[in-house]
């Protein structure tokens, strides 16, 4: 574990670097140092009434949120209790400008954190928003190791909205199987896919609607008592909504609230009103409501699953009134909304298309791209085993990290052939079925110039299965890009960059590609590390559906001996 002091002149140094990327925005005398201590252990919880073990910190799921203030340093002192399972935790959407070693990404950034030890997880939170933090290691972020984090601008320093108070909202889709018969499912031959989730859970509760198929199913569990948000008649609230979902594609809703979207992954949204917000998993958005409605009952927070044929019934909270006659935890007086038609994706496009960037903080992306990788997803098979593919490779985590495989200059610790940059677009049919679905596996990677700027165009298809595409959140680590455009059908690389937003495109790190389509995203390959970037659908990463980039490596400060230790740096560091 990094000792006090080292600790301390790291989070100092760690803190001017920020500066030195945020200007003026950054107030070294304000930035503090915020120490948290987690032991990570299996616990028996009834999150949705079902008594069932999960990945706990400090005997909670959801975790502890994490406040701070921009240009803060987070200091996470991590105690694996799990005792036959290792563990990382990825903090989502915080860039790690500076250290790469502190992602979080098993195999990737580090070695796990092996049964038993400590590993100490310390950065600067370089921009204030709502993020989120999970485990990135095997499928263990669907056992319940999650959390959010809300990163405050400075005091003194305006926002482009106003607003009272805030609430946090983390979603969440839940299994009653274990994530360790979840993998063996999808690693077995024929492969057993792991379902539709039996919940949905808000802020880590839920109801089980079949309670009395379970045992185990006891609806006074305090565990699963129905979230509560109170608010007081007339006051303006932040909702800070997070998806940490290992499948769905979920539809929030406030019950006669009109919610303005005016945040998106910690970048300010031009304005909107929307009755209902479409959230993929790994997105997370602020919207501003006003309590204006009658205060003498209670409203349903609801989430619904879209863009896959439902088989979970509604998440649900409850928002109430203080003052008000009913009772904060009284059932509403009406069913619960049941959102949009999970097959409209037209209409789901429309949310993506809207979200652009506020008109008082726009950031220009460059005119043009010094590279463009173009990646086709497809499901394909590999040795009779179903696997997900990007020009019909399939990604698979090296033993060793790359990020002290490439430092080090360790030869042989994964394939230094990258896989392709583009595929046979103009004779693909993205709306049929694939003629020759095998496909090979490799981790290699694509090496990026540093400070290079970089067009990723994601490219759905129709999967083994006639007419049926997919929803797909690509997560960036590292960065945030620009979304540069949507769209239907084949992407036309002669065609289609003519249509980008180049004006003002909203900034993300996690995007979706919707059914049957295309998105544009461009960003600057100016963080030296490696990077991953995956589909945020856990089953899906864990079938190979994500690559890895590398930049600037050499630019990389020393490396922590902690994230060292297994593949060819085993027996020592």
């Amino acid at each position: 574990m990094i000792g006090g002091d080292r600790r301390s002149m790291l989070g100092a140094e760690l803190a001017l670097l920020c500066c030195l990327f945020l200007g003026s925005l950054c107030t070294l005398a304000s930035a503090a140092t915020r120490h948290h201590m987690w032991e990570i252990s299996y616990q028996f919880t009834s999150p949705d009434c079902v008594r069932k073990l999960a990945v706990t910190i400090n005997g909670q799921t959801p975790g502890p949120t994490i406040k701070a203030v921009q240009g803060d340093t987070i200091v996470v002192v991590v105690k694996n209790s799990l005792m036959t399972e290792n563990v990382a935790i990825h903090w989502h959407g915080i860039r790690q400008i500076g250290t790469p070693w502190a992602d979080g990404t098993e195999g990737v950034t580090q070695c796990p954190i092996l049964p038993g030890d400590t590993f100490t997880y310390t950065f600067v939170v370089d921009r204030p928003g709502t993020y989120m933090y999970h485990a990135h290691y095997g499928m263990q972020r669907s056992a319940g190791l999650n959390g959010m984090i809300v990163v405050e601008v400075p005091p003194g320093q305006p926002e482009p909205f106003a607003y009272e108070r805030d609430h946090t909202v983390l979603l969440n889709d839940w299994w009653h199987k274990s994530t360790y018969e979840q993998a063996a499912g999808l690693a077995s031959v024929p492969m057993v896919w792991v379902g539709e989730p039996q919940s949905l859970l808000i802020n880590g509760r839920g109801r089980f609607v079949n309670c009395s198929s379970e045992a185990s199913c006891n609806v006074t569990h305090p565990d699963c008592s129905p979230p509560e948000f109170p608010v007081v008649p007339g006051k303006t609230y932040r909702f800070r909504i997070a998806s940490v979902t290992s499948l769905s594609a979920l539809n929030f809703e406030i019950e006669g609230h009109e919610m303005t979207v005016v945040e998106a992954d910690g970048h300010y949204v031009k304005p909107f009103v929307v009755k209902n917000l479409n959230i993929y998993s790994g997105e997370t958005y602020s919207v501003l409501i006003t309590a204006n409605q009658d205060p003498n009952r209670n409203y349903w927070l609801a989430s619904n699953v879209v863009s896959r044929r439902p088989g979970t019934p509604t998440g649900t909270a409850v928002l109430s009134y203080y003052g008000g006659r009913s009772s904060p935890r009284a059932r509403p007086p009406t069913s619960p909304p049941a959102g949009p038609a999970w097959n409209d994706t037209a209409y789901r496009v429309r949310q993506s298309l809207a979200t652009v960037a506020h008109p008082a903080h726009v950031v220009a992306p460059p005119a043009r791209s010094d590279r463009t990788i173009l990646l086709l997803n497809t499901q394909n098979k590999i040795d009779g085993r179903m696997k997900w593919a990007l020009n019909n490779v399939s990604f698979a985590l090296p033993h060793t990290p790359y990020l002290v495989a490439m430092k080090r200059g360790l030869l042989g610790a994964y394939d230094e052939r990258p896989p392709p940059e583009t595929y046979d677009h103009a004779g693909y049919d993205v709306f049929s079925v694939q003629k020759n679905p095998n496909a090979t596996t490799s981790d290699g990677l694509y090496r990026l110039q540093f400070s290079s700027v970089v067009d990723v165009v994601l490219q759905n298809a129709n999967m083994l299965t006639a007419n049926s595409s997919e929803t797909h959140p690509w997560h960036l680590h590292g960065h945030d890009f620009w979304v540069l455009g949507y769209g239907a059908g084949r992407f036309d690389p002669a065609v289609h960059p003519a249509t980008y937003n180049l004006k003002d495109p909203i900034m993300k790190n996690t995007v979706a590609v919707h059914p049957f389509g295309w998105t544009a995203l461009r960003f600057r390959a100016d963080n030296p590390g490696v990077w991953a970037f995956h589909c945020h659908i856990e089953a899906h990463f864990f079938m190979g559906m994500g690559v890895v980039f590398e930049e600037g490596v050499e630019r990389v400060g020393e490396l922590p001996p902690e994230i060292m230790g297994c593949g060819k740096t085993r027996g020592g560091h």
